[in-house]
């Protein structure tokens, strides 16, 4: 997508109908007034970067907060400068704005060229070539035309085209969001919103939340239209209609996302970057009416300085600002911030934190994700990557935890487990974050986990030596029973608890028994892939029938073997030492 930039009645409008064939101006005061006061949309097709959407902006300073929320979302701009006025307030207000909210791709279109004698054009070309170069844009192309005639429109659309097919492709993080421009309601449709999408597709049937004062509101995608046909979907970097299920038009405004419900963090407090505008004549402390506008969004808000109490111009600095309502937010969005009392833009950047934890005394804001998870201590993958835009591999179980952290825990249960004794720790008194590292210690043979229960590895278990247990390792395929050995039910049943010992249909076996049995099938399964049948498991294991069914049926229900039909394959669990010993 493209935005028109410029100074009020330098032509942008003029401009986008030369270049797309529609009239952007979709209002009849617009028209009469000709002056532009809010968003219009034009596309057309280029040669080489295809299909192409305009938003154009309106440049009077009354509308300032309309043409922010025209260029939140957009890749390029159109930059329009007079040529017989050159450079005026907003000119340089509308590519401060840009450049704030990260646009680098800029053509500028000096117009009215057949109303300007040869030294005027030439003296506001290279104006605008100095203004461009002072802000980075060093690059950036310099077209002179007249969109009434028609001169130059044909160079100004193959700068554009040209500098539209050099771009990288939208990011795309697999998590769509609209920030709505417009919604409104059509007889026969329904709502329908338009906007600007971004970090992901949006599919039709796909089920949204509306993202607004009231909060999420759910609705459906009934249908998606784009640069004016149907579309089946909605891609990043485009503009789409989206007719909306379930939900009322008037409860939707500009400013409001639209998302699906659980791939963005809701946040009404960020820290951020603000760069202050070199142009200011004064610093920026928090004294002040603020207005954030973020996305297609406009709310005031408080600023509060970190790291000092005031950011000259020119000056990099952070803040934090509290929004009055929650937004689906990632570090790297943009903003621009206006003091409203002036009605000066003040400055703007980059959202480096969408849920502080850290007081602003000593908060020191940046992108790192080292930063968030050491804040943290444990954060779960997911909201990781809802707080960062990252997705990170887990250090630990389904968690990514800052290193001290984790050797903290792990000593803390090393020390529980060693003060614990014979006894040990059950493992279901534990909570998940310390579940997984015990878990953890166990496979780094730590601690031992015994039929759930975790003990230090040289403690020795005062079962460990039962006359029960030892008979059952005697004779592990055809084991003794309890009856016949005298066994209590009390003493069966910490058998069982400390894992020493596995209950089948009646019958007790050494659990370590059942870890052989499991290797025997494996090795079943690999002299005979076609399948294992009862007979063939019995006589492997040296015993009966009676003893060899209940076990085959805990080995079917753990997921090691499969019945089907007659014979038994491999299940979908069967262990990786399983599968080795073959």
């Amino acid at each position: 997508m493209v935005a028109s930039a410029g100074h009020v009645d330098h032509g942008k409008s003029t401009v986008v109908r030369a270049l797309t064939g529609h009239e952007p101006d979709r209002l009849a005061e617009e028209r009469r007034r000709g002056l532009t006061i809010d968003l219009g949309f034009g596309w057309t097709q280029l040669d080489r970067s295809g299909w192409t959407a305009f938003v154009d902006v309106p440049g009077h300073v009354d509308f300032i907060r309309n043409m922010i929320a025209g260029v939140a979302v957009v890749d390029a701009a159109l930059l329009v400068v007079d040529a017989r006025e050159g450079w005026r307030t907003q000119t340089h207000e509308h590519l401060f704005i840009l450049r704030t909210v990260g646009i680098a791709h800029v053509v500028a279109a000096v117009t009215k060229a057949d109303t300007a004698d040869d030294g005027r054009l030439a003296a506001t070309m290279e104006q605008t070539r100095e203004n461009l170069r002072t802000v980075g844009l060093d690059q950036a192309p310099v077209i002179a035309c007249d969109a009434i005639s028609g001169a130059g429109v044909h160079q100004l659309r193959g700068a554009l085209d040209a500098m539209l097919a050099g771009l990288a492709p939208p990011r795309d993080r697999g998590r769509a969001r609209l920030w709505v421009d417009r919604s409104f309601s059509i007889r026969g449709t329904g709502t329908v919103v338009t906007g600007g999408v971004t970090d992901g597709s949006l599919g039709v049937g796909d089920r949204v939340s509306i993202v607004g004062d009231a909060g999420p509101v759910d609705a459906r995608i009934r249908a998606i239209e784009a640069l004016g046909e149907a579309r089946d979907g909605a891609r990043p970097g485009g503009r789409a209609a989206i007719n909306l299920a379930r939900v009322d038009h008037r409860t939707i405004r500009r400013g409001d996302a639209l998302v699906r419900p659980g791939e963005w963090h809701l946040t009404d407090t960020i820290d951020v970057e603000l760069r202050v505008a070199p142009t200011l004549t004064h610093g920026v402390t928090r004294r002040g009416a603020f207005t954030a506008h973020i996305g297609t969004s406009s709310m005031a808000v408080p600023v509060r300085l970190i790291g000092g109490t005031e950011i000259a111009p020119g000056e990099r600095g952070l803040a934090r600002l509290h929004l009055p309502r929650r937004l689906p937010l990632v570090p790297g969005d943009r903003y621009v911030l206006v003091e409203s009392g002036r009605s000066e833009t003040i400055g703007g950047g980059e959202v480096l934190d969408v849920a502080p934890v850290v007081p602003v005394m000593r908060a020191r804001p940046d992108r790192s994700i080292d930063r968030v998870v050491t804040e943290r201590g444990w954060v779960a993958v997911d909201e990781l990557e809802l707080l960062t835009g990252v997705r990170c591999p887990p250090v630990i179980g389904r968690w990514v935890v800052h290193e001290d952290e984790l050797r903290r825990q792990r000593g803390s249960l090393l020390d529980a487990v060693a003060a614990s004794g014979s006894n040990g720790i059950p493992m279901d008194s534990l909570e998940e974050r310390q579940l997984a590292v015990i878990e953890q210690l166990g496979t780094e043979q730590e601690v031992q986990l015994r039929g759930g229960v975790a003990v230090a590895p040289a403690q020795r278990d005062a079962l460990d030596d039962h006359p029960f247990l030892r008979h059952l390792l005697d004779s592990p395929f055809q084991p003794p029973t309890a009856a016949d050995e005298g066994v209590d039910q009390p003493t069966l049943i910490e058998l069982r608890r400390r894992g020493l010992i596995t209950s089948l249909d009646g019958l007790h076996f050494a659990t370590s028994a059942i870890d052989q049995a499991a290797d025997v099938f494996a090795r079943l399964i690999g002299q005979h892939p076609e399948g294992v049948t009862i007979a063939q498991f019995r006589d492997a294991l040296g015993t009966t029938r009676k003893w060899a069914m209940p076990i085959l049926a805990h080995l079917d229900a753990g997921g090691i073997s499969r019945r089907v039909d007659e014979v038994r394959v491999a299940g979908p669990r069967m262990r990786p030492a399983s599968l080795k010993s073959v």
